[in-house]
């Protein structure tokens, strides 16, 4: 077993620490939802009815309703009542233990000596026993205020949770108020039934049958093959448990990639900014080239005319375009004119 709390009994003076631990644990076979079609398991979504979507569960507040109207109770706002953190089960009254209702008990926790010596320990469960009493004690578990006893099992101090007064309900039914006349020999004949099942209440000799046949049916299923691989059960965004909370472990990933994809797109929006602020002012300075560009064209063309005859300008102009353009052209045609 594993300690759930660590603690210390408040006896007058005395100081008893103590671990508890849960007394008692559930024997049912756990069962879960599936789709009858695949075998799909069935997942629940915190999904807000307002807008729609899928709420996490560190954006989920607490409220309270009356009367039609809702009081919306912020983690801050529940923080800053005093909250009942001390870990001490103080002992507040002896009584005697047929004072106990049954119908008040909740929960049950043993509590085990956490200290060198046991003796403090000893000495509150051998008065508990001495004086055939149950301590009502007070303490505090899971932020709450809980009533409680300590009574005795097998040597071992046991804290017994108490059901505040006001959580009991009162039986009123009005058939029990008709007067019903019993006859002596009707009161013998059940007496003598009961003497008849009379005997000494053994808790090991009775069975949760329903478990038991459940766990044959399971078992008889797997024998026959009647089993899915429990991977295959699960769709492509698994469901996490946790500290009593369910978390969307695929959920969680999608929106980190998309978190680290916006910050990237928005670097790489900043570098092309940057890169074309220079191409830009490349493209401004072009204009100014065009100048140069026709100062060589007409330096080019100043030097053929020069080289050629007066009475050859216009042909030698335009052959001297035709070469520029077609360099590979000026063989054939100085054939063509030696031809002529």
């Amino acid at each position: 077993m594993r300690a759930i709390w660590k603690g210390a009994i408040a006896f007058g003076l005395v100081n008893v620490p103590v671990k508890v631990y849960s007394a008692t644990e559930d024997h049912d076979i756990g069962l879960h939802q599936v789709h009858n079609a695949d075998g799909g398991r069935i997942r629940y979504q915190r999904r807000c009815e307002v807008c729609g979507e899928i709420v996490d569960y560190a954006d989920i507040d607490k409220a309270y309703e009356e009367d039609g109207r809702t009081v919306i109770l912020t983690r801050d706002e529940l923080k800053s009542i005093p909250a009942e953190s001390s870990h001490e089960i103080e002992v507040v009254q002896f009584v005697p233990s047929e004072q106990l209702d049954p119908i008040m008990f909740e929960k049950s926790y043993y509590l085990e000596p956490d200290s060198k010596s046991p003796k403090a320990y000893v000495l509150l469960r051998r008065a508990l026993e001495d004086t055939d009493r149950v301590a009502v004690v007070q303490f505090a578990l899971r932020e709450k205020t809980r009533l409680g006893a300590l009574r005795i099992r097998d040597d071992v101090l046991v804290l017994q949770s108490l059901l505040w007064a006001d959580e009991v309900r009162e039986a009123a039914f009005p058939a029990l108020e008709t007067s019903v006349r019993i006859s002596a020999q009707e009161r013998e004949m059940s007496a003598a039934l009961v003497d008849s099942m009379a005997g000494d209440f053994e808790p090991g000799q009775f069975t949760d049958d329903y478990q038991v046949q459940l766990r044959k049916l399971i078992d008889a299923k797997i024998e026959q093959g009647e089993s899915l691989d429990t991977e295959q059960t699960f769709g492509a965004e698994a469901v996490e448990a946790g500290s009593g909370e369910v978390i969307d472990l695929m959920e969680a990933l999608k929106r980190s990639l998309e978190k680290k994809r916006g910050s990237g797109s928005g670097d790489a929006a900043t570098a092309d900014d940057t890169a074309e602020a220079p191409a830009k002012a490349t493209r401004a300075k072009a204009p100014a080239k065009a100048p140069a560009k026709a100062a060589e064209k007409a330096s080019a063309g100043t030097a053929r005319k020069a080289s050629a005859g007066t009475a050859r300008k216009a042909a030698a102009g335009t052959a001297g375009k035709a070469d520029a353009a077609k360099p590979e052209a000026k063989e054939p045609a100085k054939s063509r004119r030696k031809g002529a």
